[in-house]
């Protein structure tokens, strides 16, 4: 397909181009069809937008009005594409302009000068409360050893219970557990936050560290892989992706998804708003500084009545 668009000569540079990322780069073959594909789609529109076979001269030259000609292209297509799509078909274009730029120094600054479209933000995909419920008194059925039910359960019951993300319930040491009554969580940026344990979950954990078969440091992670080792986040990753399956959940049931359900349960059962921000640890600087006067108080209160594992 792509030497009826191109010269010999560009259509040994694409493979080569695409050789290099399968290769050297180890993009999955995949991801290889889908660039392929993409920039074929690239030259047949330039083909039909300079009315002649694409060379080397032609692409080296493209202006950003050429650039942006062609994502008009695909948003006005019979099939129109939309904003993520249209930025992985233009991610195709500048990573073969990259290849050239690095291996073959030939070279279009042009491509710099055009932005794609903005993706607009997917909304949160929660799991009703039944669900997320679910998820949790299952998983230990699913367990090869006791200790790695009660671990599973204490797992998804901080992610759903205290609205964490992976990376920062298997950054939880033992020290920040024990005989707590909520947790002091480091998030992204930097941000510190304050999260309520219920008793319910700390009974979890509790039990969990019990029949652990590997001792547990007080400064050492806490959530341990089969071996003692620390619990890589693909484990849980694994874990939800079998329970979609026993449970016929859909492909956005994750790990993650638990921690939007944490937040929209909340609101459903009478939450403040400006209290869950607090503790999902979501507000900007501005609105952390607007929202940092709340009582702490308050937020543990409407926590602990609204929480449906409360």
């Amino acid at each position: 397909m792509l030497s009826l668009y191109v010269d010999e000569n560009i259509n040994n540079i694409i493979n080569d181009w695409l050789g290099f990322l399968l290769g050297q780069r180890r993009y999955s073959p995949k991801t290889i069809d889908a660039y392929r594909h993409d920039f074929t789609v690239f030259v047949k529109f330039l083909a039909g937008h300079f009315a002649q076979t694409i060379n080397q001269k032609i692409l080296m030259e493209l202006r950003p009005a050429d650039f942006r000609s062609y994502l008009s292209s695909l948003r006005n297509a019979d099939t129109p594409l939309d904003s993520a799509s249209i930025n992985r078909a233009m991610a195709a274009v500048r990573s073969f302009y990259k290849y050239c730029d690095k291996k073959l120094e030939l070279s279009n600054p042009q491509i710099a000068l055009v932005r794609g479209p903005k993706n607009k933000p997917r909304a949160p995909r929660p799991l009703s409360q039944n669900q997320a419920q679910d998820l949790i008194f299952t998983a230990p059925d699913l367990a090869k050893a006791d200790w790695i039910a009660k671990r599973d359960t204490a797992i998804l019951s901080l992610l759903y219970g205290c609205g964490l993300r992976i990376a920062e319930c298997l950054a939880l040491k033992l020290s920040d557990v024990q005989d707590a009554q909520y947790l002091r969580i480091l998030g992204k940026g930097n941000k510190e936050r304050i999260v309520p344990l219920l008793e319910k979950i700390r009974h979890e954990i509790d039990e969990y560290i019990s029949a652990c078969p590997y001792k547990i440091a007080a400064d050492g992670f806490l959530f341990l892989g089969e071996k003692g080792q620390v619990l890589n986040p693909r484990i849980v990753q694994r874990l939800m992706q079998t329970l979609r399956g026993a449970l016929a959940l859909p492909s956005t049931a994750t790990p993650h998804a638990m921690r939007h359900s944490f937040a929209t349960h909340l609101l459903e059962n009478g939450g403040d708003l400006r209290s869950i921000q607090e503790l999902l640890g979501h507000a900007s600087l501005k609105t952390t500084q607007k929202y940092a006067a709340i009582d702490s108080a308050m937020i543990m209160q409407t926590y602990a009545k609204a929480h449906p594992r409360g």
